[in-house]
């Protein structure tokens, strides 16, 4: 059975605090999953636990967290508190960010995959409530399930044999294909796949604007890059990998490399990219609203819901 949930975008152009809003929103519309990130306005444990206490229903999903920047046990802290403060079903998701954030941020060894291991190993065993390390958690969360950011070759070998569920961010259909091959050729039994697409209800220029801003962002990064050379969008590739400013970038983002990899249009047009991105291999679509022109996605969200929150197959 295939799902849609929603992530808590953090857009720069708007209040950090819409986060919750959309939680709201996500709920009400009767969306059964909710990923909660992290980037530099909440704590994701603290906002999980603020939009758990301010909803109804919804599961959360807290992450992808840099796996280099907590221990296992402060994600299992983490994890208990929310689910012990809520009530709610909590779920946990590790990536391996970025060197900047890792390093730069946190002052910590960047050693991504080394690290995910031992961490989705020993942050099991404490949610579980083994003892690891002299450390036993007062309220454990057994069958806490644990999903994993795996883009380069590298993760999704440490994904395949260790995650509960694979999360690919910003990715095209033919992506998700192929990371389903790898990981069918990889594992007996591979992850199920989860994936973040940007999703907006007809979409205006405020709201294109929101979404080539945030593809300007991922045009240089490794793996995001060699994706979107795939897609024949290789000079803008090179442009930011030379430094080209992300404002200039942004405005030269075709339309064509927005639907790529997002679900705009009208309420059917979601539903059935949605639809492509189950073909192509994924369990689970996380819906990211642009809230430009649609404050905390309420009309997107609203609007989808009788199409989307049902099983798709």
């Amino acid at each position: 059975m295939t799902s849609v949930g929603v992530v808590t975008p953090f857009w720069l152009d708007r209040p950090p605090a819409e986060a919750l809003d959309i939680a709201v929103a996500a709920d009400e519309a009767g969306f059964g999953t909710l990923w909660i990130g992290e980037m530099a306005t909440f704590d994701a444990f603290a906002l999980a636990t603020a939009a758990g206490l301010r909803t109804s229903n919804i599961s959360l999903k807290i992450g992808p967290l840099a796996v280099g920047v907590r221990s296992p046990v402060a994600l299992a802290l983490g994890l208990s508190t929310v689910v012990a403060t809520t009530g709610r079903r909590a779920g946990l998701a590790l990536g391996a960010s970025s060197p900047r954030i890792v390093t730069e941020w946190h002052g910590r060894d960047w050693e991504p995959v080394r690290r995910m291991r031992e961490t989705v190993r020993d942050t099991r065993a404490i949610l579980d409530g083994n003892r690891v390390a002299g450390f036993r958690l007062r309220q454990p969360v057994p069958g806490t399930p644990i999903s994993v950011a795996a883009f380069g070759p590298a993760m999704t070998r440490v994904a395949a044999a260790v995650a509960d569920e694979v999360v690919l961010n910003l990715v095209s259909a033919d992506h998700v294909a192929n990371a389903k091959k790898q990981f069918m050729a990889l594992a007996s039994v591979p992850p199920p796949l989860a994936v973040w697409i940007p999703a907006a209800l007809d979409p205006g220029p405020a709201t294109l604007h929101q979404l080539r801003a945030q593809l300007s962002v991922y045009l240089s990064p490794p793996g995001y890059g060699e994706m979107f050379t795939a897609l024949g969008h290789g000079t803008l590739v090179e442009q930011a990998r030379a430094g080209r400013p992300r404002a200039e970038l942004a405005q030269a983002i075709p339309a064509d490399l927005i639907e790529a990899v997002a679900a705009i249009g009208s309420a059917q047009d979601i539903a059935d990219r949605v639809d492509e991105y189950f073909d192509a291999g994924a369990e689970h679509v996380g819906l990211v609203p642009a809230t430009a022109e649609d404050p905390a996605g309420h009309g997107l969200l609203t609007t989808l819901s009788p199409l989307l929150t049902k099983g798709r197959r």
